[in-house]
């Protein structure tokens, strides 16, 4: 390489350079992105539950809870000697 070559500046303009757009593609396609989701959570909003859970399903949830509370017991017992 020549001494002339390196010193010369480029005559062609910044977004002719491929490198160029791979740069500034990932930030722009990640705002892009961040509107896209801030424009489906406004739009989806879950509705606000205001009923009261029915007391069938509280009993529902504990029997679900059952194998669990009797692990967490069986561990907390004392070891028999």
């Amino acid at each position: 390489m020549n001494r002339s070559t390196l010193d010369k500046p480029s005559a062609e303009p910044w977004w002719r350079f491929g490198m160029v757009w791979l740069v500034i593609s990932g930030p722009l396609l990640v705002v892009v992105a961040s509107f896209v989701s801030a424009w489906l959570a406004w739009g989806h909003i879950d509705p606000i539950v205001t009923d009261p859970t029915p007391a069938v399903a509280a009993n529902e949830r504990e029997a679900s809870q059952a194998p669990a509370m009797k692990a967490r017991n069986h561990a907390a017992t004392p070891r028999q000697p």
